[in-house]
Order: structure tokens, then C-alpha cells, then sequence
């Protein structure tokens, strides 16, 4: 089972998250062949971190539980709320798989929080600029939540634009980049 997991930063956490950072690495290694993306978001200043983000395939809604809050920054009081949910990897692939590379171009996460019937199933835009796409889902996978896309675009209008606009009760845009040691 896939999994969406978004850890957003309590304001004033930079200091926490910078003296953990070789135990959040490390704690991720250990999920390495699980982990389909991971990475920073950043405000719109592009350097001021604003979370993390993971896409992992586990066996169950209570793996990905505890894969969220045993999270080292995440036990360190780090961040002020955690998104978990279900997802689909609609491109079956890995971020690292990407064919853009790691570093060209901007990089973004959409995220976009819905409800009634299920909307942007198919990826709208050329696969090659999507880093990883998917609805978002309840634990029993039934029930469409939202949908969240990592891609690479020229900026945020562009990359708010890959999500149906009426279709969404919020739709956020976070500067990305690729994260981890791989």
C-alpha cells in the first residue's frame, strides 16, 4: 500500500530539524527500497523550509502510522501537523526514476484537497515533467481525498494549474526539491 505522508515545520523549528538531521537521514535509510519520493517544501522564498514530504509503499495504514510519528523531527516536536494518507502511484515509478534529473528546473509539490467525486485520475500533463502523481485516499483506499503531484514546471501558477481549479476545497503549492542521500 502507497502512502502520502506530509510533515509540516512548527514556526521557529529550523534549529530542531538542523541538529537532527543525520538521524532523520538515517531514520529514512532504513526505508530506502520502500520510499517512492522524499524531500524538503520550502515557502515562497524558495530557501525557508516549510516541511517534508514522503511517498512510501507499506503493508498497512498502521505502518504508515508509525513511519510518520517515529519520525526523528517528528519526536524532536519539529513539526506542528501531519498529513497521512493513502495514495496511488499513478506513474509506477520512483522520484528517482525521474528522467529530469534531480536538480533542473523547478520543482514543486501540489496538493490539492477534495471531496465528492474523484477528479484528476489522469495525470493532464505530459508524464516527463511529473516527478510522482496520485489521488490522495482513505485508509480503506475506497473514498477519493484530494490528489498530490510532484513535478517540475516553470513555476507555481503552472504547477497550480495541473489540478482541475473547481474541483478542490484547498489546493497548496510548496517550492521542492528531491531530498535523501540517494
Amino acid at each position: 500500500m502507497e502512502f502520502f505522508c506530509c510533515h509540516r515545520d512548527r514556526p521557529g523549528s529550523l534549529a530542531l530539524r538542523e541538529e537532527s538531521v543525520e538521524e532523520h537521514w538515517s531514520y529514512m535509510d532504513r526505508y530506502a527500497k520502500e520510499l517512492i519520493a522524499r524531500g524538503p517544501t520550502f515557502a515562497d522564498d524558495g530557501e525557508t523550509t516549510t516541511g517534508s514530504v514522503h511517498i512510501v509503499d507499506l503493508p498497512d495504514p498502521a505502518s504508515a502510522r508509525a513511519f510518520a510519528f517515529e519520525e526523528p523531527d517528528y519526536q524532536a516536536g519539529a513539526y506542528r501537523d501531519v498529513l497521512l494518507r493513502r495514495w496511488r502511484n499513478v506513474l509506477g515509478r520512483t522520484m528517482w526514476d525521474f528522467p529530469g534529473g534531480r536538480t533542473d528546473g523547478n520543482r514543486y509539490l501540489v496538493l490539492g484537497l477534495g471531496e465528492g467525486p474523484a477528479a484528476d485520475l489522469v495525470p493532464p500533463l505530459d508524464r516527463e515533467e511529473l516527478v510522482a502523481y496520485g489521488p490522495l485516499l482513505s485508509d480503506d483506499g475506497n473514498t477519493w481525498l484530494g490528489t498530490a503531484v510532484l513535478l517540475r514546471v516553470p513555476d507555481p501558477g503552472t504547477a497550480r494549474a495541473v489540478l482541475t481549479a473547481d474541483r478542490y476545497a484547498d489546493v497548496e503549492v510548496h517550492d521542492r526539491e528531491f531530498g535523501g542521500r540517494r
